[in-house]
């Protein structure tokens, strides 16, 4: 009996998102789940559906965003937005990079202006590993079916050009599939592979998504194979060389 292909959808057809809308009805309206299904979701239209936007007429920036604005270019009521959706700014100048709440590090703490009204920005889900579990409940009461959902964010990658979606919540499976004790072909003890595998499927669909105006949110994969691990995606404080060298 040979295995499943593992098939890759895009969800066409969607409005443009409001707050309010319920993003697993309108998903599960436009393809038939199946359990066992993975949902990734662009985390820009979750956070779109929760309301988790702002304008920039009601932000008024500080000091230390006028500062930072006046180095990278960049205009200090976005900048400020930044700095408010942030634990810990890493690194001003030439971009702003920063840990968020949640262990996500990324470039202007992930605030978009994109694919939203003029003068609006939309913010990551302050919680994503509880979106993830929010869109996983909700794709069981609209469709009556078990996924895992991947939460995904476009990110840039230290030494290499481009962005690539990474997962910043997920629910359903572990993030990493952990080899550490397999042996290879050769019988060799494997020691310290450990696969991100929903970063894996998360720049996967984010190819699918696209960018611009493909308007594709939402990419189902199905017939993925389970796998086991655990959920340390992020490294610890102590463990993060890059981050050591950018606070020293």
């Amino acid at each position: 009996m040979t295995e499943e292909s593992i098939q890759v959808m895009g969800v066409r057809g969607l409005p443009l998102i409001q707050e309010g809308d319920d993003l697993c009805a309108l998903i599960s309206e436009q393809v038939a789940l199946k359990d066992g299904d993975i949902i990734c979701i662009a985390s820009s239209v979750y956070s779109k559906a929760k309301g988790y936007t702002r304008t920039l007429g009601e932000i008024i920036p500080g000091e230390r965003a006028c500062r930072i604005a006046g180095r990278t270019g960049e205009d200090p009521r976005f900048i400020q937005a930044v700095i408010d959706a942030s634990q810990e700014i890493l690194l001003e100048y030439p971009f702003v990079l920063s840990e968020l709440p949640c262990g996500h590090v990324g470039v202007r703490a992930g605030v978009d202006q994109s694919n939203i009204e003029k003068d609006h920005i939309i913010l990551l889900p302050p919680n994503p590993m509880g979106a993830a579990t929010d869109l996983r409940e909700g794709f069981r009461d609209a469709a009556g079916v078990e996924t895992g959902v991947i939460v995904t964010d476009t990110c840039g990658r230290s030494f290499r050009r481009g962005q690539t979606g990474h997962a910043i919540g997920w629910s359903g499976m572990t993030a990493i599939r952990d080899f550490r004790g397999d042996t290879d072909l050769f019988g060799h003890v494997l020691k310290i592979t450990e696969e991100a595998v929903v970063d894996e499927i998360a720049g996967f669909a984010n190819f699918v998504m696209g960018e611009s105006d493909n308007g594709v949110p939402a990419v189902v994969f199905r017939n993925c194979p389970p796998w086991k691990g655990h959920d340390n995606l992020y490294f610890s404080p102590d463990e993060d060389i890059m981050r050591k060298l950018l606070t020293s």
